[in-house]
């Protein structure tokens, strides 16, 4: 089964051994020549993961969010909940997606359900710790003030929580990042079509590796950033 995804992977991505980085590519070496002159070979790859990435990310998050909201007011939910997502995220990434195949067929929805599987556990744990470590007396104090618990949750506990829940974002996204390069077992392409069609070939592994590595940096930053911008008090406390 895993034979046919990685015939398919490798068509388009193979190797050119002409020209003055032959000599090079012969040997499986890190060679900048062909790198450069192949780049282009990686863009449509990469478009394709950010896809798969950002939109298992957008899915899971808005899950993952509503269940910890519900969770948090109705705390005999968070067990049940973690227990069932904790299973989901204990099965192996390959297992998932071929016990997929024969629901859902092949291409980005198999891909789709099991990438956002594995970002529920991750988020909803985050979120319901970030609503926990709201202090009590800023609570009790928005309460003295007349809010009601609806109010209290938007404009006093989910501000506070946020670097707890934005740190469980940045976990999924970096975890999704890595199993998204899988997703070609799927059909649904990404990074690993380049990264699994010649993992000999040392500049190939480079370039498909390191945008993946890229790709997570800059998700992780961006998150990162989003932080700083729902939470200006904690620049002005600084």
């Amino acid at each position: 089964m895993i034979a046919a995804p990685l015939a398919q992977a490798g068509e388009g991505f193979v190797r050119d051994r002409s020209g003055d980085a032959g000599s090079c590519v012969a040997r499986d070496g890190v060679c900048p020549d062909w790198i450069a002159d192949n780049l282009d070979r990686y863009v449509d790859p990469l478009l394709r993961h950010v896809l798969l990435t950002v939109v298992a990310l957008a899915i899971g998050f808005a899950i993952a969010f509503a269940l910890g909201l519900l969770a948090h007011r109705r705390r005999w939910l968070v067990a049940p909940i973690v227990q069932v997502t904790g299973i989901l995220y204990t099965i192996p990434s390959l297992a998932l997606f071929f016990l997929l195949l024969p629901l859902t067929g092949r291409g980005f929805l198999t891909a789709e359900i099991a990438l956002v599987s594995y970002t529920l556990l991750i988020i909803f744990r985050n979120v319901i710790a970030g609503l926990d470590g709201v202090p009590a007396d800023a609570v009790d104090a928005a309460r003295g003030m007349g809010l009601t618990d609806r109010e209290v949750l938007w404009r006093v506990e989910l501000p506070l929580a946020v670097p707890e829940i934005a740190a469980g974002l940045r976990i999924a996204a970096t975890t999704t990042v890595g199993l998204a390069s899988l997703a070609f077992f799927a059909g649904a392409g990404g990074l690993g079509d380049p990264l699994y069609a010649d993992l000999n070939f040392k500049s190939n592994v480079l370039v498909a590796g390191g945008l993946c590595v890229l790709l997570a940096i800059v998700l992780d930053l961006a998150v990162l950033a989003g932080q700083r911008v729902l939470t200006p008090w904690t620049r002005v406390a600084r």
